[in-house]
């Protein structure tokens, strides 16, 4: 007589030979890879990158940019310059911060109150130091580093140039951590994976469709009234969801901005050997409007690198 135990295993081995590639597919983490770069846009950013002042710069090796055009909802346009060099990013990785929270949040280790809310808010919005190192202290160091390398985010990968990366408080209230293994910064970032950032927190695939719904609820309204943000008063009507970061000689930017049925992602980083940085971005993010748009360009110079 045949054993029980063998009549129930036969049926098993056949569902998983049949489907056993499809189960492990459909359980492996997906996450958003930038496509290659667009001819016509990378044209375009590459003769905006051609002028001066931005010409020296990026010759210098002090500028980084990356531009997604989002407006067609199927296809992602991409270009991009120097965008997975690692860079000192001030403020800006406060982005990740904000993503260990919702990460936390989501699996229920931390309740999501109005009082909570509110400081994530000054966090992005107001850029406030005291604020970010109260966060971090609420959930630690590991865990905002545990949710930026998740592989469904992969926003921190050593193998794609690093990333966001959050390894020191802000405003001297809580000390360094750890480096990142790649730049070896202690707020850093690379155009690329912060642009990732934009574009999966816009598609509801940050931590959950609902925790990025709330978080590009909370990069909207930026308070702080400069360069992308500033540069944009020249583009009525834009909507903007923002964050930047300034330190010393080091400027970062990123926005989402969506107006007249156009939406796109632009980030860049910048160590500005004047203290005109602020201005330069703020020029920048009106050339790279104009692309998103349509502005003619012309064919560009060759930028050494």
């Amino acid at each position: 007589m045949r054993n029980p135990a063998s009549r129930a295993f036969w049926p098993a081995l056949m569902v998983l030979v049949l489907f056993g590639p499809a189960i492990a597919t459909a359980q492996e983490p997906q996450t958003l890879v930038l496509p290659a770069p667009d001819p016509s846009l990378q044209r375009g950013l590459e003769s905006v990158l051609a002028k001066s002042p931005y010409r020296r710069l990026a010759r210098q090796g002090r500028l980084s940019v990356s531009l997604v055009d989002l407006s067609d909802s199927t296809t992602l346009r991409y270009a991009g310059f120097d965008d997975t060099r690692e860079r000192y990013a001030a403020s800006l990785p406060k982005i990740g911060i904000l993503l260990g929270l919702f990460d936390q949040i989501e699996q229920g280790r931390l309740a999501y109150t109005p009082d909570l809310r509110e400081k994530m808010e000054g966090m992005i919005r107001r850029s406030s130091n005291s604020l970010s190192s109260e966060l971090i202290q609420r959930i630690g160091f590991p865990a905002i580093a545990s949710a930026l390398r998740a592989p469904h985010h992969a926003l921190y990968d050593e193998s794609r140039g690093g990333g966001i990366w959050v390894g020191r408080g802000y405003g001297g209230i809580v000390g360094l951590w750890r480096r990142d293994p790649v730049g070896n910064q202690s707020h850093g970032a690379n155009t690329r994976q912060v642009a990732r950032f934009m574009v999966m927190m816009d598609r509801g695939e940050l931590v959950s469709p609902w925790a990025s719904a709330e978080m590009k609820d909370i990069m909207g309204k930026p308070a702080i009234h400069h360069k992308f943000v500033r540069g944009l008063d020249a583009r009525p009507n834009s909507v903007i969801y923002r964050k930047s970061g300034t330190w010393k000689q080091w400027h970062a930017d990123a926005a989402l901005v969506e107006r007249d049925g156009k939406k796109y992602v632009a980030v860049a980083l910048l160590d500005s050997p004047t203290t005109a940085g602020s201005a330069l971005l703020a020029n920048l993010i009106v050339e790279l409007d104009d692309l998103v748009f349509g502005a003619p360009t012309p064919l560009p110079i060759a930028i050494a690198r």
